[in-house]
């Protein structure tokens, strides 16, 4: 069997998502990866109906990444949500999002939230 993968890498938001207050009116950056795996089962190659339009991700991701909320766990499992109810066919899904210098007072470059799943 082949097997399909379409992926979003490194996508940049800047987004009013945190848990402190001041970091759902100040925002924060983000990065997010998603990755869907089908299998490939293409008459036409060049037909985009045979594939995930990778446009179509994009969308899903600025708009769920736009409103404010506290947890970056629930803009993952919202995008999850979406894709597989989006993509009935998709037989795997990863999604991460990375912030950018976290609030806590620590020296960290970063953090990451990462949601996987596999039918």
């Amino acid at each position: 069997m082949i097997r399909q993968n379409v992926a979003l890498r490194e996508v940049r938001f800047f987004s009013p998502i945190g848990f402190y207050e001041e970091e759902q009116v100040v925002g924060n950056e983000f990065y997010v990866n998603v990755e869907v795996e089908f299998p490939f089962e293409n008459s036409n190659s060049e037909d985009l109906n045979n594939t995930i339009n990778y446009e179509e991700l994009y969308k899903i991701l600025a708009e769920i990444m736009t409103p404010k909320r506290k947890l970056l766990e629930s803009a993952l499992e919202d995008i999850l949500d979406r894709i597989l109810r989006n993509y009935s066919f998709v037989e795997s899904v990863t999604v991460s999002i990375r912030k950018v210098n976290p609030p806590f007072g620590g020296d960290l470059a970063n953090s990451e939230v990462k949601l996987i799943y596999t039918k």
